[in-house]
């Protein structure tokens, strides 16, 4: 197993993160465009890997985007515009988000602060705490830290879960020629649509 520390956010970083995406989301879905994250904090110059969730609050509520990655070498605040604007496209969950979503839509970001190489995921994973991603070079998946938590999954169906995203057999993350990375990351969002934010804590 290898480790390899990036960046720890504040609670004010993690708020501006937020609020970043959002302004990211409405910029784009309003006006078509991408927004800059303009006069970036601190934190937003490291070079991490962010994602970006959007769920509706509507009815019984609904996952409406997820994008990011896990590695880049990209400043932060570039990553969490770009992956707020992915994952309100149509490239996220088949359908674009529409302007009538926006008040009806909470953010959250999940900042990557440690990547985990292993070759050991079963005792290595801690449900709550890492996200995970497979790669095998052709496919890649990965799935927030908070989603097996969320649907009361194991750790074999969260792995399994992983390897589908990716479109491979539910097994795959047992074969020798499977990458799979465990991510640490702190995760800021919004309790209710542009309403306050809180980090979740494993």
């Amino acid at each position: 197993m290898s480790q390899a520390q990036s960046v720890h956010l504040t609670y004010d970083d993690g708020a501006r993160a937020v609020e970043l995406a959002r302004e990211a989301v409405e910029g784009f879905v309003s006006n078509g465009r991408r927004e800059q994250p303009g006069s970036m904090i601190d934190a937003f110059y490291n070079r991490t890997g962010a994602f970006v969730r959007l769920e509706s609050t509507r009815g019984r509520g609904s996952l409406r985007g997820c994008a990011g990655g896990y590695e880049t070498t990209e400043q932060l605040g570039h990553v969490i515009v770009d992956a707020a604007i992915e994952a309100a496209s149509e490239d996220s969950c088949g359908s674009e988000v529409t302007p009538s979503e926006l008040s009806n839509l909470t953010v959250s970001v999940c900042c990557v602060c440690n990547l985990v190489l292993t070759d050991d995921p079963l005792a290595d994973l801690e449900l709550g705490k890492h996200g995970v991603a497979i790669d095998t070079g052709s496919s890649t998946g990965w799935l927030y830290p908070t989603v097996p938590v969320e649907h009361g999954w194991s750790k074999e169906e969260y792995l399994g879960r992983v390897c589908r995203k990716a479109g491979l057999p539910p097994t795959a993350w047992q074969q020798e020629d499977v990458v799979v990375t465990l991510f640490e990351g702190q995760i800021f969002r919004e309790r209710d649509p542009e309403g306050s934010i809180q980090e979740l804590t494993a």
